[in-house]
């Protein structure tokens, strides 16, 4: 799972640390359904790990991703950022919010492409 958290029209990016393949490139922030999680549940759970915040979540974005040859798939999802909550990257080297004209200037993941596709439509509403 992932999270498509979007503030004042710019969407949160977050830049990898590990492991080492992937250090370095930039995707949005999630991971991994627990046992007896829902997707929803997982997702918040992972942004306070991962960011230090609670999100909202909200409706999919964009298609699901096939993940390691075909054995996962990656979905998204849009969050809300609650109660002034602001992202911190504890997991990540570091993070950036793009706007729709910046989206192209990090080395987004592969998984991550598809969902920057369908971005341009939810930065300009």
């Amino acid at each position: 799972m992932a999270a498509v958290i979007i503030s004042d029209g710019r969407v949160l990016a977050c830049e990898r640390s590990a492991p080492p393949e992937v250090a370095g490139r930039w995707e949005f922030p999630g991971g991994k359904v627990e046992p007896g999680e829902t997707e929803e549940q997982a997702l918040a759970r992972e942004c306070v790990e991962e960011l230090g915040v609670r999100v909202e979540v909200g409706a999919r974005v964009g298609p699901d991703v096939s993940l390691a040859h075909g054995r996962a798939v990656l979905r998204v999802f849009n969050a809300r950022l609650l109660d002034g909550d602001m992202p911190r990257a504890l997991e990540h080297t570091s993070m950036r919010w793009l706007g729709v004209d910046e989206l192209d200037s990090v080395h987004w993941l592969p998984a991550d492409k598809p969902i920057v596709a369908e971005l341009p439509a939810l930065l300009t509403v």
